[in-house]
């Protein structure tokens, strides 16, 4: 499986690359200074314990599980002062529990019998009005009208808490939670509960605080996903509308797990209560790198979570454009990726030459005037300036007073930091243009002056213009919400990219949803040069883009009880479309054609994935056996699996034979043959004949070429061997698809190749 991937993923641009990226998406930080984390002075830290249930010995009662778990502690006498050691005893999501222990009492718990496995935990990073729109939803039409809004599904949000009293969360049409629900409210008395907010609770042992949401993240993530209908909603005038979650009469249960970072142990610990109160879906957006799924909280619990008939669905990651840089890679969650809608907040820079660059920003002042004023590029004076990245207290020896000044993406500062210190600095307004590595993805932000953010080539340009001429000038014209951009959608280059490192054999990310620029729900008032107060906000991430998918899978468990987990990941997958509003390919962030490691099965279409036709369903078993064909030890599989397997007793089965709705092969000399099932879920009487658009330098062929079902849930098999032929033969890796077509429906596949 390797060592480490951080070899892999950032060669030579490594710390300019993460710096930027943090100094871009700021809400998703990795910070690790909670005092539960690490105590320095007594060498304590917090460990995930995972342990093996005795073959003699039911735990009828959550009390005599907790006391196993107390007796693999080290002995504390009844005088000590000694803070408790255990911090979570975990019932379902894992059998184990999280603990302050040092180095020391590992190694004595090692010894005692049902010890499986131990590590100190990890502190894992937080990775609309239109958007519905733009994915079809319609108000009594199509798809949430044939799935009824979602109504009875609860969604459950592994996030950083939530603003209870906003509006989103209102209870407006909706209906009580179903019988099976058995979650709590723990809010005090200036908050409450309702049919729409149905559970709240906080997994923050750091402090006693509830489950109220401290930086937005929560609240965004969750109204995305189910949120209700809000008339008027904006950031500032812009991108007005009706703000609604995908699914907007599901139930929404939050489990805050999340403030300074996101701490393993109340990650698990969430998960854990989710489980038992009986969600349908998760959504979680957090996340971060892992050589295997043993040593990934998220993977462990979704596994157990999938057993439950829940569907996960996670974040893909902001470290793109680099490849090899996904989270929550297993094939039993839903890994998003994050796309563009075509909605854009314009602000135009306009030189001095009379050349107009568009770009983005929510602060849109009605007064700044249109007169050019003079532009100036802070110069660097060394290794150590930050000056072209306006950094605090760089321009302090720069004449910027009454200039636009433009600023690179990057540095020691976030981007509306950037425009502050320019502000501080005197100057009038920021030009702010992307690093090589972010093309053309650029963002909406809530500046603190008059802003644009460019493009990287549009950037060039300006500094072109600035080095032509002694005088350059430039002004920024305000537009306001333009619809209509034809490259949408356009996957964004945070979006983290395959191949799957953990499991190359399955092709990630999954699928890819809109994640940039997203409007919805905000716990506090977003501030700027103005007097209006917005309770919504703009902002981007695959963080965003799981919610999304989120919802449609909520849409999709109303409207298809039965179905399994994978069969609603079939039915996203199969049914996604890959071309974009101009009827060309998807294209990232280079407005290049864009592969199918950022793309995967392309971007979600939910009224086609609400009626797939063919599903390819797992059942929890099958993983079992696909584990072990990536050769897990006994010790990893008890992790993930909580029981004993024995892998040479099992059907062991390559990662490419899990019967997955994509295929992820590595190609060297020897032919290479699988099989797949697929599962009718459309007419009783249909036939499908297969098309195949075959990787270049890999010949593939199916048999049968058609399949013909008399019954709904009849199952059929067909096989799928791959060739490497003569064409493309010094390439790295190849894409292509195979396709089963009905009078009805179009079952598309997509194939990845990686040569060896």
């Amino acid at each position: 499986m390797g060592n480490k991937r951080s070899g892999l993923l950032f060669p030579n641009m490594a710390f300019m690359f993460i710096l930027t990226l943090f100094s871009i998406l700021s809400f998703n930080s990795l910070v690790a200074s909670r005092s539960d984390i690490v105590d320095e002075q007594s060498n304590v830290e917090t460990y995930i314990v995972h342990l093996k249930k005795p073959d003699d010995r039911v735990f009828t009662q959550s009390d005599d599980l907790e006391s196993w778990y107390q007796s693999f502690l080290p002995v504390t006498t009844a005088d000590s002062n000694e803070p408790p050691r255990m911090v979570y005893a975990y019932r379902t999501v894992v059998t184990g529990f999280a603990a302050k222990l040092s180095a020391a009492d590992v190694k004595t718990m090692e010894k005692k019998d049902g010890f499986v496995t131990a590590r100190p935990q990890k502190v894992l990073s937080l990775h609309t009005t239109h958007s519905p729109n733009f994915l079809g939803l319609q108000q009594n039409l199509g798809v949430w009208s044939s799935t009824n809004y979602g109504k009875g599904v609860i969604i459950g949000v592994i996030d950083s808490g939530i603003s209870p009293n906003h509006p989103s969360f209102r209870d407006e049409g909706m209906s009580p939670p179903p019988a099976k629900w058995k979650g709590k409210c723990e809010l005090n008395s200036t908050y409450a509960c309702n049919n729409k907010l149905i559970g709240v609770r906080s997994f923050i042992r750091a402090s006693d605080e509830i489950a109220v949401d401290d930086n937005g993240h929560g609240t965004h993530t969750a109204s995305t996903a189910a949120g209700n209908f809000v008339k008027g909603a904006n950031v500032f005038g812009n991108a007005n509308g009706t703000a609604v979650g995908v699914a907007p009469l599901a139930h929404l249960a939050i489990y805050k797990v999340c403030s300074l970072g996101c701490a393993e142990s109340d990650i698990l610990a969430g998960m854990d209560a989710a489980i038992e109160d009986g969600v349908d879906v998760l959504s979680i957006s957090l996340g971060g790198l892992t050589n295997t799924f043993s040593e990934g909280s998220v993977t462990v619990g979704a596994f157990t979570a999938m057993q439950k008939g829940i569907f996960v669905s996670c974040s893909a990651g902001n470290f793109g454009p680099l490849n090899t840089s996904l989270s929550n890679e297993a094939p039993w969650v839903l890994t998003v990726g994050a796309s563009t809608i075509d909605r854009s907040i314009r602000a135009t820079a306009l030189l001095g030459n009379a050349e107009e660059l568009d770009g983005e920003s929510v602060f849109q002042p009605k007064d700044f005037p249109s007169t050019l004023l003079p532009l100036v590029y802070p110069s660097s004076n060394g290794s150590e300036d930050y000056a072209p990245f306006c950094a605090t207290g760089s321009l302090n020896n720069t004449d910027v007073k009454g200039k636009v000044v433009l600023c690179d993406v990057g540095g020691p500062v976030t981007i509306v930091g950037k425009g502050q210190t320019i502000k501080d600095a005197g100057g009038a307004a920021m030009i702010l243009m992307n690093q090589y590595y972010l093309a053309y993805t650029t963002f909406a932000d809530v500046h603190v002056l008059p802003a644009t953010h460019v493009s990287y080539a549009d950037g060039l340009k300006i500094k072109a213009y600035i080095n032509s001429t002694s005088t350059p000038l430039a002004t920024i014209l305000f537009r306001g919400t333009i619809i209509g951009d034809n490259h949408a959608p356009m996957v964004a280059a945070f979006s983290s990219r395959g191949p799957n490192y953990a499991s190359p054999g399955i092709l990630k990310p999954d699928i890819i949803g809109p994640g940039v620029n997203i409007l919805a729900a905000w716990p506090f008032s977003v501030e700027s040069n103005t007097d209006t107060k917005s309770t919504f906000n703009i902002i981007s991430g695959t963080s965003m883009s799981c919610p999304h998918l989120s919802g449609i899978a909520a849409l999709l468990k109303a409207a298809h009880p039965s179905w399994s987990p994978a069969a609603i990941k079939s039915a996203i997958m199969t049914t996604a479309y890959q071309l974009n509003l101009n009827n060309k390919p998807i294209v990232d962030e280079r407005l290049l054609p864009a592969d199918i490691f950022a793309i995967g099965a392309g971007h979600v279409n939910p009224s086609k994935a609400n009626d797939p036709g063919l599903v390819y369903d797992i059942q929890p078993d099958d993983y079992i056996s696909y584990l072990c064909g990536l050769n897990y030890t006994s010790r990893q599989l008890l992790v993930i699996v909580q029981r004993p397997v024995n892998c040479s007793k099992e059907s062991t089965i390559a990662e490419a034979q899990l019967n997955y709705p994509s295929f992820s092969i590595i190609m060297g000399s020897p032919d290479q043959t699988y099989t797949r099932t697929v599962t009718n879920v459309g007419e009783a009487s249909s036939s499908y004949t297969v098309e195949i658009v075959p990787p270049q330098g890999v010949d593939v062929s199916v048999k049968p070429t058609r399949l013909d079902f008399s019954v709904v849930n009849q199952q059929m098999i067909y096989q799928v061997t791959f060739r490497r032929s003569t064409g493309g033969m010094n390439a790295i890796s190849a894409q292509g698809f195979l396709k089963w077509t009905s009078t009805k429906h179009v079952v598309r596949s997509p194939i990845a190749v990686v040569f060896k």
